[in-house]
């Protein structure tokens, strides 16, 4: 895969005496959507966590896009540039409550990437206009509902326009309208070039969504 945006080598993570990933191993294309689907406990959202920084891997390899993250802690530099070209959007949102709407959206291009307000806050509400939500760009999180929420935290992920977009279980709190709706959505972003991994439970979402199926059991991966 010459044109792979994230690629995993033999990517091993132990808790304590526990195997959580093991040797996981795979890549995703520029434009793919790929399903990461296994029971809960399996390792999806772990697998995700590191691609993103937020757990440290024992052994193996992470690269997305031109950089490559060595196993142990990465340092403070590469933190930063990866956190350029990986977006996540966690399960449970995690917008700050305090925020509005379009603050959660510029805030971390401006405090952590040094992009200037005027900027920033531009992108913002273009993102939240190409999502749908720019009417509640100044309703507080505790206002909004999930499907909105959810298109917000989208918009946070993008804010700084990254190649790859990580989900976690985004069809979790949608009722069967608002997933037709996502899926839609997931599939514009791909038409811009970027690349999805879709950690999820549901099988339908998946199946209609997804360019490839990778199935996780115990940490290990493999090929649908």
């Amino acid at each position: 895969m010459n044109d792979a945006v994230l690629r995993l080598e033999k990517v091993c993570l132990d808790r304590g005496p526990r195997r959580v990933l093991e040797s996981v191993t795979f890549a995703a294309r520029r434009g793919e959507i790929v399903a990461l689907m296994g029971p809960s406990g399996a390792g999806k959202t772990t697998a995700l966590r590191v691609v993103a920084g937020l757990e440290t891997f024992h052994s193996g390899t992470v690269q997305v896009d031109d950089l490559a993250l060595p196993a142990g802690d990465a340092t403070p530099p590469s933190l930063r540039a990866l956190r350029r070209k990986v977006g996540m959007v966690f399960q449970f949102h995690h917008l700050f409550e305090h925020l509005t709407a379009l603050k959660n959206v510029w805030l971390a291009p401006v405090y952590a990437h040094g992009v200037l307000l005027v900027e920033a806050e531009r992108r913002a509400r273009e993102l939240l206009k190409t999502l749908g939500v720019e009417h509640r760009a100044n309703a507080l999180p505790r206002e909004l509902s999930g499907g909105e929420a959810q298109r917000v935290a989208i918009a946070r992920a993008l804010a700084v326009d990254p190649p790859l977009l990580l989900l976690d279980e985004p069809t979790a709190s949608l009722d069967p309208g608002r997933r037709t709706e996502l899926r839609e959505l997931l599939r514009g972003l791909t038409a811009e070039g970027r690349t999805l991994v879709v950690a999820t439970h549901d099988e339908d979402f998946a199946r209609g969504c997804a360019t490839r199926v990778l199935r996780m059991q115990d940490g290990v991966v493999s090929e649908i």
